[in-house]
């Protein structure tokens, strides 16, 4: 039952203010700018963040503190993923100097955030529409953007999974092995809510252009296209070596992987970890809690994330591991992976600088290459390296006929606007956003992909990060990454162009928005102690004082 409810009175919220109020038993997220008041649900609907305590902006956006889903807080619509959903939107009014909320009191309950796409009323199955191809990240937030801005044509999703789009950062972060625990949606919820036909446990092996259909199974079908999405993700890579393809020496991508190593990580067993990458090291995390009797990780460089976070970071990041009973061997590369003699097929060690790490198994992590084999053929160019070039609406840029064919995600090379590079970013909220973005494009309300990337990671504390740092020539520093409480600028060239940080919610976040925005201050500023969070960018005024 709606109901209309005094929350606050007016002068307690002020321009450029966001402020959490009780509404019977829930609560409602307030927003000022200007004269205009809003409310809005109060949680973010990825992981349940307080959106009171994230970033409003002057476009009327309001960013997750944790991971960067951003929402209208006019509408309550989705403007960034990773958010799932959008948010409800309550109807705000001031009647002698208070402010009114009217609400149904259960949109204002945490467990009932959620506002769905409204539900298809037509028919659409006797039209060709559009397919995906690929089941991740991309896909699913392609569907609901497609959903939510209006498309009424037949969707198809092919995906070689046998399980629907699942939030796939929580395999190597908490090691999750069933699919329903972290799936988005149901197959069933995706074909009545979403018009969505889901086809599990198939793979695409080639695109016909011309003719406008794809073919499963070298042959075994066909399926026509009026518009394409190229959403396959990655495969990971397998080190050149002997003793790689050894039965207990694992890669990292899926539910399968999950379950491979979950069931290899017994109490007293012991694990060499190849590749000092995000997700190995989340690995690693998760598996120091099982009472391993060893962990050894190798990496090439002098510590783990230094290309990406820096020396300092890194240097505070290993000595964390170190603590929690890692033992590093950086600065070096594999030999070889040698087999148990009495079981050939098993890997019993791994051998750097001719020592042999004794190891019950092996998790190689040592990234992933774009899956677009099937593509060869198809008058579509891949890159050297696997990827695929399209603009800034991410349409394929080569082949023929592909002006409705588009690419996103881990194979997709695109102009970053904000930055002004070409880029190919392998981030799960990356693809996220392509899909948001070709949703938009597709129902003929797109702009150049101008989202700046984030991503998170689970490093004993939560790890952020945002933009793109890659060639950084000068790290600044705020705190002690010894301590796990920091913040990192990545300068180049004499902009800030990235910044991680831990235990300093929302900066990260913060920082995104203002990259976005070309708002950033200087280095010069940040060294002056300049603080980002009193940055206001909730008003014009504000933004065009610190633009450069």
């Amino acid at each position: 039952m709606v109901k209309t409810i005094a929350v606050l009175d007016e002068s307690e919220l002020q321009d450029g203010q966001m402020k959490e109020v009780d509404f019977e038993s829930g609560k409602v997220l307030l927003s000022r700018l200007g004269d205009k008041i809003h409310a809005t649900s109060a949680w973010c609907t990825h992981y349940g963040a307080p959106l009171v305590k994230g970033v409003l902006t002057a476009d009327s956006r309001v960013a997750c503190p944790w991971h960067g889903a951003c929402f209208s807080v006019c509408t309550g619509d989705i403007e960034d993923a990773p958010a799932p959903a959008a948010l409800h939107s309550f109807k705000v009014g001031v009647i002698d100097g208070k402010i009114h909320v009217t609400a149904d009191p259960e949109h204002t309950i945490k467990d009932n955030m959620l506002r769905h796409p409204r539900l298809l009323t037509e028919d659409t199955s006797f039209k060709t529409g559009l397919v995906i191809v690929g089941g991740g990240s991309g896909a699913f937030f392609a569907v609901e953007s497609l959903r939510e801005h209006g498309y009424k044509e037949p969707i198809t999703i092919l995906s070689k999974e046998p399980h629907p789009p699942i939030d796939r950062t929580k395999l190597s972060k908490a090691l999750i092995t069933d699919p329903a625990k972290i799936q988005w949606k149901t197959p069933a919820d995706l074909k009545i809510k979403y018009g969505t036909t889901l086809r599990l446990g198939v793979e695409v092996t080639s695109v016909d252009l011309k003719n406008k259909k794809v073919t499963l199974d070298n042959g075994a079908d066909a399926i026509a296209y009026e518009k394409l999405i190229i959403a396959p993700g990655g495969t990971p890579r397998r080190l050149p070596i002997e003793g790689a393809d050894l039965e207990n020496v694992y890669t990292f991508r899926g539910i399968a992987d999950a379950k491979n190593v979950d069931a290899a990580a017994q109490e007293g067993k012991r694990v060499v970890v190849i590749g000092s990458s995000f997700i190995s090291m989340e690995l690693v995390v998760a598996l120091s809690k099982r009472k391993l009797a060893s962990i050894d990780v190798i990496g090439m460089e002098e510590y783990p994330f230094e290309a990406v976070l820096g020396k300092e970071v890194g240097a505070g990041l290993k000595k964390y591991h170190e603590s929690q009973g890692v033992k590093f061997h950086m600065q070096t590369k594999v030999e070889r992976i040698v087999p148990k003699d009495d079981d050939p097929k098993l890997a019993a060690g791994v051998v750097v600088n001719g020592e042999t790490l004794p190891a019950d198994f092996v998790i190689m992590g040592v990234g992933v290459k774009p899956a677009t084999d099937f593509l060869k053929g198809s008058g579509i160019e891949i890159e050297k390296d696997g990827g695929i070039k399209v603009d800034e609406y991410l349409r394929v840029k080569s082949g023929p006929d592909t002006e409705n064919v588009f690419a996103i995600g881990d194979v997709a090379i695109y102009p970053h606007v904000v930055q002004g590079v070409e880029v190919r970013i392998e981030h799960w909220s990356v693809a996220g956003n392509h899909g948001r973005a070709v949703g938009k494009t597709i129902t003929g309300t797109g702009l150049p992909f101008n989202k700046v990337p984030i991503f998170w990671s689970t490093q004993g504390q939560q790890l952020r990060y945002c933009g793109i740092g890659h060639g950084y020539d000068e790290v600044i520093i705020k705190g002690d990454p010894n301590e796990m409480k920091f913040i990192a600028y990545y300068v180049k060239n004499g902009h800030v162009i990235a910044a991680s940080s831990m235990q300093n919610d929302p900066v990260v976040v913060k920082v995104a928005e203002l990259l976005r925005l070309n708002a950033m201050p200087t280095p010069e500023e940040l060294k002056g102690g300049k603080d980002i969070l009193t940055i206001d960018i909730s008003t014009v005024n504000s933004l065009q004082q610190f633009k450069h």
